[in-house]
């Protein structure tokens, strides 16, 4: 073992012999920046180790040393807002006041039997959304677990210490009983459903959900009792250290198995839930939470391997919505607590899509919308109540900031906008501090710009005027740390992916038989999203010019339709069927993809 101080942020902790210095970074909570995975490409995990400047990723601690991080760290505000829609308070997660009844001389019901009674009422009960139940007899049925066993043994030790009780349930499982607190009138009053006239006294109740994103991890915790959010927290997702992007993280669990990857995701969104009850400032149980992700994370969280996914025909292990126990995959809430994940779609659009479209409805809609998700993979539905059809394009790291000489994520100090005004380059930053880098809002704003100045032509050939010819500087060193500039490179690297996206757009209108005219709402998601300026978007290529007066940014709508599961079951059905019924357009298997993906990489009008 070896101990490395981490100089700045005053932090002494042991590793290994041999292991690198980004993951001895990553062990001690510093969330580092290396968008490569650790290839040593990036240059982003610079740091200094006993003085000397070296990569962190290709670096192996042999001994005690002391690393200083260059300057100060940073984390950038996570989306986590998103398109708010008003939903009815129905959700699977139920709250009722019972008496427990002391039974008659002669009564042939067991302790469970009755009390199974007194939840669901005599007749039948669904299990497994399917009727299962006696419906001739005065007692339900319902499959008995050996946490139920253990419930029902403790029922006549809680009928002698109390009459009323509050029963925790789902349409086919009781999860949890405790005494109540409130009076035999109230009782009275409410024989049936959730209620909000409880007494503060009784434990809270609560439910959570999870946006398990590439790069981010978003966590809501919610009242199980009337669906009120109450906190809200974030974490970047520590799967970065593996690869900044989905194929790294991929490439990796194909060479070393899937449990490091599940093991830290899994580990993080525990610490979210813990912080996320310590925010709401109550104590209680977690009973239920859901889970969207794109389909690699939902593999990974799962411990499947995704090696269905970077094959063709590319496409997932499993998709269907998924009712789990949340303990059998590490996740610490109530020991009966169910894990709810929401269906893949196709191939790479996953179950984050599926919340979008949970948040958004397109599959109620008359008129024609566009949802693009924009990332690493950008993910898109067309259509409207009459069908809808969905792809998935390849479109690179570039707008996250890898593989752009001084790209980086929407940190503090990150150009997020840029205009050129009277004669000058202007430009804002994030939180208003040092320019450090370009995000991919600024990025684009840039690339918009040069093209409006004439730096730029049309077939995306850098004319800077400046010292370089294949370079633009926007930043002096002299302003900066260091100097900020966009490289003939970095303006290809932008050029590959808005042409995969603005392929992908073009092919999935055809394939609805929808004409640019007839979308009449571009729903943009995602963190990217809600910041890029649609008009300089339309203006390099990456949507339909006409797009750019349509477009409504909905934050993070996967997070949204996370929650909406949680607060309606009968809307997370409907959304389930709507799924099953979207036509998916595989671009890798379309003949026409590579002749619009050339078409598209120019920035020509």
């Amino acid at each position: 073992m070896a101990r490395v101080y981490f100089v700045r942020e005053k932090i002494s902790m042991e590793v290994p012999l041999g292991v690198t210095v980004l993951e001895a970074e990553i062990r001690a909570g510093l969330e580092p920046d290396a968008p490569c995975g650790g290839q040593g490409s990036c240059g982003k995990c610079l740091v200094k180790v006993n003085g000397n400047p070296v990569l962190a990723c290709q670096t192996k601690v042999v001994g005690d040393c002391q690393v200083e991080i260059p300057g100060k760290k940073k984390r950038g505000k996570i989306l986590s807002e998103g398109f708010s829609r008003n939903v009815n308070f129905q959700p699977d997660l139920r709250v009722k006041r019972i008496r427990l009844e002391k039974p008659e001389i002669g009564e042939k019901r067991s302790e469970w039997e009755r009390l199974l009674a007194a939840v669901y009422g005599d007749g039948e009960i669904h299990n497994d959304h399917e009727e299962i139940g006696c419906k001739n007899s005065a007692v339900p049925y319902i499959k008995v677990g050996a946490a139920d066993v253990q419930l029902s043994g403790i029922l006549y030790e809680k009928r002698m210490l109390a009459p009323v009780w509050e029963v925790i349930y789902t349409e086919n499982e009781i999860m949890d009983f405790r005494q109540s607190s409130n009076t035999e009138a109230d009782l009275c009053q409410n024989q049936s459903g959730n209620d909000a006239g409880y007494s503060e006294a009784c434990c809270n109740i609560f439910t959570a959900a999870i946006d398990l994103g590439t790069t981010t991890i978003v966590g809501y915790l919610l009242d199980g009792r009337n669906g009120q959010t109450l906190a809200t927290e974030s974490r970047m997702n520590p799967q970065m250290q593996y690869g900044g992007d989905v194929i790294q993280r991929a490439d990796y669990v194909l060479e070393h198995g899937t449990e490091a990857l599940s093991e830290c995701v899994r580990k993080t969104i525990n610490e979210i839930l813990e912080t996320l009850i310590e925010k709401s400032q109550k104590a209680g149980d977690i009973y239920q939470i859901s889970l969207v992700g794109n389909t690699c994370m939902h593999h990974l969280f799962l411990g499947i391997s995704p090696a269905s996914l970077v094959h063709a025909p590319y496409t997932p292990a499993i998709s269907q919505p998924l009712t789990l126990r949340a303990s059998d995959y590490g996740i610490h809430i109530h020991k009966k607590g169910q894990l709810i994940l929401l269906p893949n779609i196709a191939g790479y659009i996953g179950a984050d899509t599926s919340g979008c479209l949970l948040a958004l409805r397109q599959d109620l809609k008359e008129e024609t919308t566009l949802l693009l998700d924009i990332g690493t993979n950008t993910e898109m539905i067309l259509g409207n109540k009459h069908g809808l059809a969905a792809c998935s394009a390849a479109s690179g790291p570039a707008f996250e900031g890898a593989k752009i000489q001084c790209g980086m994520r929407g940190l503090p100090g990150a150009i997020d906008h840029v205009k050129y005004e009277n004669g000058k380059w202007q430009y804002t930053t994030i939180e208003n501090e040092k320019p450090t880098g370009l995000c991919g809002s600024g990025l684009i704003d840039l690339i918009a710009e040069l093209l409006r100045t004439g730096l730029l032509d049309e077939n995306g050939i850098l004319h800077s005027g400046q010292v370089k010819a294949d370079t633009f500087v926007l930043v002096p060193s002299g302003e900066s740390q260091r100097e900020i500039y966009l490289t003939q490179k970095d303006i290809g690297e932008v050029q590959l992916a808005k042409a995969a996206i603005a392929a992908g757009i073009r092919l999935l209108m055809k394939k609805q038989n929808v004409e640019e005219t007839q979308v009449e709402i571009v729903y943009l998601a995602g963190g990217f999203g809600n910041y890029m300026n649609a008009r300089n978007a339309a203006r390099i290529g990456l949507i339909p010019e006409n797009f750019a007066e349509k477009v409504s940014c909905v934050g993070n709508a996967a997070g949204e339709g996370a929650k909406i599961a949680l607060l309606n079951k009968k809307e997370r059905h409907e959304a389930e069927k709507a799924v099953q019924k979207i036509e998916f357009l595989e671009l890798a298997a379309c003949p026409e993809f590579q002749d619009c993906f050339v078409d598209e990489l120019g920035f020509g009008k």
